[in-house]
């Protein structure tokens, strides 16, 4: 989830729980007042009912409640001195002028009793609350729409206000995302006054700028390398040539001179190889298109077709579907290169090689006399099985370094005497 989408989230949550803390406590505040506001009428009521009885004493009878909203019923003594003032919400069935029979109606009621000529009477005084349930009912109306507008109104604020503080981090990121070591000139800037931002940018910049010198330093290195070491075995090489052109030489001589010079051939190799691997893991190769993997197979093949033929290795390809991959097209043929050679080079005489190629995957098989080769150990540099292979042992690790790079997967299994490489490639 989005840093942004975060913070709108815990914001919202946090205000919206104390918005309806705070609608509930405001409801029943109002409702107290309501009710608080008609207990102070019948009590004001019972006061002059109590006073109208010692001047009328017929009222001391009325024992059915009528449009006046009271009853007295007279008491034991012992019961009246129990009975303290208390307010229920309860229903009388009340008849109004457009009903035909009556219905039950909301009241609120206060039960008290008093004292008169020395005889105890209880006192029920009602109140209609029908308008002021209506009220109430209007008021929990007003309370959920008001809590919905501020539902509404705080998520689009707080998306509207927070997008906008984020909005400075974004592009930087943005920018950082985009960003190419040796390629991207200028380093990533964000206009904004928010001080934590600008402290990100400057420690961003910072390390981006030692990590560009450190970048060309190796580059440069790179550079220097491949020429000072390139030149001198070339030109051993070719006095050794020039030595053997001279004659003079003994069997021996020139056998030592032949060895010496394929000790030469396979340091260019390794150097040639330990270049390209450091350009790789420096991600020096980032010209990436649309690359077909059918198409720099079918080159490959073509290629290895004279030294296939000498080895009587037959090449078989099948193709299920086009594979299409988004990466460099020197590194897309270095890997199917290195696997086809690999699988030529390390064969049976008139032993085969099975290329598959499906939607996402890749599979390289090929027959060998060797066993199994151990899966801890094959992409590591310079290892071979048994030490007897003439190879660099830097063929592997290249192929594991790509797929590494563009997050490919090689995976390496052997069955039915088949060594078997498989890459599946994903964007």
């Amino acid at each position: 989830m989005k840093l942004l989408n975060q913070s709108i989230k815990y914001v919202s949550f946090s205000i919206l729980a104390i918005v309806t803390i705070w609608a509930g406590i405001f409801y029943f505040n109002m409702l107290n007042e309501i009710k608080s506001s008609i207990d102070e009428g019948l009590e004001n009521y019972k006061r002059i009912i109590i006073q109208n009885s010692q001047q009328d004493t017929t009222l001391l009878s009325k024992n059915y409640f009528d449009e006046s909203f009271f009853t007295i019923q007279r008491i034991e003594k012992e019961k009246a001195l129990s009975v303290k003032d208390r307010y229920l919400d309860t229903v009388l069935y009340m008849q109004d002028a457009d009903d035909d029979k009556p219905e039950a109606e909301p009241v609120r009621m206060l039960i008290t009793a008093f004292e008169l000529n020395g005889k105890f009477y209880e006192l029920k005084v009602a109140n209609s609350m029908v308008e002021e349930d209506d009220l109430i009912k209007e008021l929990l109306n007003d309370t959920i729409w008001l809590y919905i507008s501020l539902i509404v109104g705080i998520v689009f604020i707080n998306n509207f206000v927070l997008k906008k503080l984020w909005k400075p981090f974004y592009d930087f990121l943005s920018q950082l995302k985009k960003y190419r070591l040796g390629i991207t000139q200028s380093l990533p800037k964000v206009k904004t006054k928010t001080k934590e931002f600008t402290d990100l940018q400057n420690a961003v910049n910072a390390l981006l700028k030692h990590t560009t010198e450190t970048y060309e330093q190796q580059k440069q290195f790179i550079g220097n390398a491949s020429h000072e070491l390139q030149t001198p075995l070339a030109i051993a090489t070719n006095k050794l040539e020039l030595l053997i052109e001279k004659g003079n030489l003994q069997n021996n001589q020139a056998e030592d001179i032949a060895e010496v010079m394929s000790i030469i051939e396979r340091l260019v190799r390794i150097n040639k190889s330990l270049l390209l691997l450091t350009k790789i893991e420096n991600k020096q190769f980032l010209d990436n298109h649309t690359v077909s993997i059918n198409e720099v197979v079918q080159k490959n093949i073509n290629d290895l077709e004279d030294i296939s033929s000498f080895k009587d290795v037959k090449i078989h390809l099948k193709e299920e579907a086009q594979l299409s991959v988004k990466m460099d097209a020197s590194l897309a043929n270095v890997i199917i290169s290195n696997l086809l050679r690999n699988a030529v080079f390390h064969n049976n005489t008139n032993g085969s090689v099975v290329v598959e190629i499906t939607e996402k995957n890749i599979k390289i098989s090929n027959t060998s006399s060797n066993l199994k080769l151990d899966e801890k150990l094959i992409f590591i540099r310079f290892y071979k099985p048994g030490n007897k292979s003439m190879g660099t042992g830097l063929g592997l690790a290249i192929i594991k370094a790509i797929s590494d790079l563009y997050s490919f997967k090689i995976s390496y299994s052997y069955n039915n005497s088949m060594h078997l490489f498989q890459i599946s490639f994903t964007e």
